[in-house]
């Protein structure tokens, strides 16, 4: 993994463009993590009881097992993964090889209009840490 280095405008940037790609868009919750399972940024509104700590070191985790069973079937790695539960759903997209893009969402959001929304913010986050 490359060296992150995050800038105060680089951050706020992208907060941005979470908030308004995402969380307008009715999604509850969005960490931006690094593949090490730590937290770059939280967005939403639905932060306060949740331990995103641990929720970083799991999804990070949950990639690296994934990528080992992408390699196994004969793949470089996954580009997202997706869980569905009763009311609430998990999406995860990696955005070069350094982030993760964690989006918590509930049955007001279609899976088709997030993986739309998440590609076009996947390309706006790397621009904005410098990765093409």
């Amino acid at each position: 993994m490359a060296d992150l280095v995050l800038t105060t405008s680089v951050l706020e940037e992208t907060k941005t463009q979470i908030e308004n790609t995402l969380i307008k868009a009715g999604v509850n919750t969005v960490l931006l993590i690094d593949e090490a399972g730590n937290v770059v940024t939280v967005c939403g509104d639905k932060t306060c009881n949740l331990d995103t700590t641990s929720l970083a070191a799991l999804a990070a985790a949950n990639f690296g097992a994934t990528s080992q069973i992408a390699k196994l079937i004969g793949e470089d790695d996954f580009l997202l993964l997706f869980h569905k539960g009763k009311k609430d759903s998990i999406h995860f997209a990696r955005i070069n090889t350094d982030l993760i893009l964690v989006t918590i969402f509930g049955d007001n959001v279609s899976l088709g209009l997030l993986r739309l929304r998440v590609a076009q913010l996947v390309k706006t986050i790397e621009k904005a840490f410098g990765h093409k």
